[in-house]
């Protein structure tokens, strides 16, 4: 018989169908691939994998001491001294670069300045952003006082943006949480927990590239998106230790065409989020951990919110995290859909919950109501080739709501192994709440 670890007494399995069953593990007889998945209009439709956003161009960054175009902070007041707050220098410098009839570059040289809140805002002339270039570190004022709202550097309105760390050593954007920020509540242990401070925003902006840069001891969330189109962000390092709290690495939301790949993210908390109006999201080769892993949510948290449709995360290494690869979804949440998911290529080290839906998600204590289910539909998942091991008691959880059923689940060559192999295989499998329509194949946890 095989050992379905049950979480309640109402759980389900409808269409349940597993081809065959040793034991100790999971040995199904192979079956053809099912068909990739993509974002479309229509959430159950099939076709191939979304496709990456397109590359946006970033030629080498090769800039003359002096030269037509170059926008130098320091020419306009900053001091790279990392005591004397440079923030009107910043604006100043790139108003003039922004406003400039030609190419332009918005340039901040070695030494370490000390940076305030700031927003780098367009349209720019002929709706062409200046190239940003950054070779010093920027430091946050350490006092949660110093922010008036939740946000440190905002870019805003610009389209066909460039900000790179150019060759060489990779620039730090250091935003000093470790002062003050992480001494206070943490919002995943308390509802009253203090505002917290994004590092780097992103609103409406659209056909850019972020590289070769660092992001640090954020307050709040490292990095976010939020009502973008058309993203590449690769060669990013996002450093934050562990148990710094709500610290996302990058957090994407209401966006389109979003391209994760080649870096390294350590956290506080999730490694990359993916929340609400996300669609197309790609991410690749990216090493996370510490952390909480790689989710899709948290969604249903409030009203109205827009269909995630479309996540392809593939060839990622999550070491020591809490969680591998996860969707999230609040008790009680109103209707809404996501869909056309792919893990694909994956492996965990080390991790705790490395497969796991969660639709009855609730940190801190803080949902309106645990006894309502979550309308948050989920549909057309693929975990597939994710080997590894974890050290938590599951391999593979799925909670899925008892109001909406989890619809074509496909976990499909999975190979995890629990790092204390004596313990029992029995309920490494746990299922709770309705599915309709799950397949394993030649998979063992």
């Amino acid at each position: 018989m095989v050992a379905l670890g049950m979480n309640s007494s109402v759980a389900f399995l409808s269409f349940l169908y597993i081809t065959c069953v040793m034991s100790a593990s999971w040995r199904p007889t192979p079956a053809p691939e099912p068909n990739s998945l993509v974002s479309s209009p229509n959430p159950e439709a099939n076709s191939p994998e979304p496709s990456p956003a397109t590359l946006a161009d970033s030629p080498e960054t090769q800039l003359p001491p002096t030269a037509e175009g170059l926008f130098d902070v320091t020419d306009y007041g900053a001091e790279p001294d990392g005591e004397t707050e440079t923030s009107s220098a910043f604006l100043e410098a790139w108003n003039a670069a922004c406003s400039h009839n030609g190419d332009s570059t918005f340039y901040i040289p070695e030494g370490t300045f000390l940076l305030g809140p700031v927003s780098i805002t367009g349209p720019c002339h002929n709706n062409q952003p200046p190239k940003i270039v950054i070779k010093g570190t920027l430091m946050a004022p350490p006092n949660l006082s110093a922010f008036p709202d939740t946000n440190w550097i905002v870019f805003q309105d610009l389209h066909g943006i460039n900000i790179s760390g150019g060759n060489g050593e990779v620039p730090n954007i250091d935003a000093q949480g470790e002062v003050e920020a992480w001494k206070r509540n943490s919002c995943s242990k308390s509802e009253k927990c203090n505002k917290l401070i994004t590092s780097l925003r992103f609103n409406n902006v659209s056909l850019g590239t972020i590289s070769n840069i660092a992001v640090s001891n954020s307050k709040g969330f490292h990095v976010a998106f939020l009502d973008c189109d058309n993203i590449n962000v690769y060669n990013v390092s996002i450093s934050s230790p562990g148990d710094s709290p709500n610290t996302d690495g990058i957090h994407v939301g209401m966006s389109t065409n979003i391209n994760i790949t080649s870096s390294n993210i350590g956290a506080g908390d999730d490694c990359i989020s993916i929340g609400p109006g996300s669609r197309n999201i790609s991410v690749s080769d990216v090493k996370c951990g510490p952390g909480h892993g790689i989710s899709i949510g948290s969604l249903g948290k409030y009203t109205d919110e827009e269909d995630v449709v479309g996540i392809n995360v593939r060839n990622c290494t999550i070491t020591g995290t809490q969680n591998g690869v996860r969707v999230k979804t609040w008790p009680g949440a109103p209707a809404s859909h996501a869909s056309n998911f792919m893990f694909t290529d994956i492996v965990m080290i080390n991790v705790s919950n490395p497969i796991i839906i969660d639709q009855e998600y609730c940190p801190s204590n803080s949902c309106k109501s645990t006894s309502e289910p979550s309308l948050v539909k989920l549909s057309n998942i693929h975990f597939k080739n994710i080997s590894g091991t974890y050290n938590t008691e599951s391999g593979v959880t799925l909670i899925c709501s008892s109001g909406v059923p989890c619809e074509n689940i496909h976990l499909i060559d999975i190979n995890l192994n629990p790092t204390e192999p004596e313990t029992p295989r029995e309920g490494r499998f746990n299922v709770k709440g309705v599915v309709n329509g799950l397949e394993i194949l030649n998979s063992s946890f």
